[in-house]
């Protein structure tokens, strides 16, 4: 009984990373994202901290391709279901780049 107590209360910051709610917006998320990697990178994160981190950090990955897909979604709608490339110029540098505005 004493081997599931204490794996039990090992396994709970693991578990901890997963549960906390996920942010409000793509920036939070991102933000978010590059401090769990600094934090990780920096080290000093015991291994059960570090398995937490990365469940963490897959779960706000996840959270931002999904709003980047909504997003991509949403241009798709505004542009009739068809993106079109950027129009080039004689240099081979979008046309936008030599100071024309959309």
């Amino acid at each position: 009984m004493a081997k599931t107590a204490s794996r039990d209360s090992a396994a709970a910051p693991a578990e901890s990373g997963d549960s906390a709610p996920l942010p409000e917006n793509y920036e939070a998320a991102q933000a978010e994202l590059e401090e769990l990697v600094a934090r990780m990178e920096g080290g000093s994160l015991s291994l059960e901290e570090s398995l937490a981190a990365y469940r963490r950090g897959a779960a706000l990955v996840a959270f931002c391709q999904q709003q980047l897909e909504k997003v991509e979604q949403q241009v798709r709608v505004l542009d009739g279901e068809t993106l079109k490339p950027l129009p080039m110029n004689s240099a081979g540098t979008a046309a936008t780049e030599s100071g024309d505005d959309l």
